[in-house]
């Protein structure tokens, strides 16, 4: 991430949002150079430092295991016909499709099955205006993760929905915050 921002020549302190990994992405970036971040919005943190977590993770590796055993065809329709999470059972437009490619999907879920966040202590470290978005009932991203957070990273906010309807503010809230 900071190489890009070198490479493309962005100097000036930037707001940044990253959702489920990518709220890795973000903390790490802004630890690693906190000069350069101006606010930052952590969308659905995934699961971290708990016994719990890694329980949850294990998901990541099973379905790459299940991936290699029956293809990557096979896994895309189990997943297109699997009960959504349950903030999504009224939603009838939910799906979930990784957008990886089919060679690549064990991998990427091996990788992401190993990751956490950075250290709290080095969280704690943050100083940044941060918005926090999280949903319930998501074991990959609970909400236990956006609370610990929110105690980590002076002065942030955080929202937690409980609806597709409420999810659905979150351009505004983003836009609201980076804007004030």
């Amino acid at each position: 991430m900071l190489a890009l921002l070198d490479a493309l020549k962005i100097a000036e302190p930037m707001d940044f949002a990253g959702s489920s990994l990518g709220c890795d992405t973000a903390l790490r970036a802004a630890i690693a150079a906190p000069h350069r971040f101006r606010r930052l919005v952590l969308m659905i943190p995934p699961v971290a430092w708990t016994p719990e977590a890694e329980q949850a993770k294990q998901w990541y590796f099973d379905s790459a295991d299940n991936i290699e055993e029956v293809g990557a065809a096979q896994w895309r329709r189990q997943w297109a016909q699997a009960e959504p999470p349950p903030i999504f059972a009224d939603y009838p437009n939910y799906r979930f499709s990784p957008d990886v490619s089919d060679e690549l999907l064990p991998s990427v879920l091996r990788g992401v099955g190993r990751s956490d966040l950075p250290a709290p202590d080095a969280i704690a470290t943050l100083i940044h205006p941060t918005l926090i978005l999280a949903w319930d009932t998501d074991p990959l991203h609970p909400v236990s993760t956006a609370e610990r957070l929110k105690e980590l990273i002076p002065g942030s906010q955080l929202h937690v929905s409980t609806s597709v309807a409420d999810i659905k503010t979150w351009t505004d809230r983003i836009t609201e915050f980076v804007t004030a």
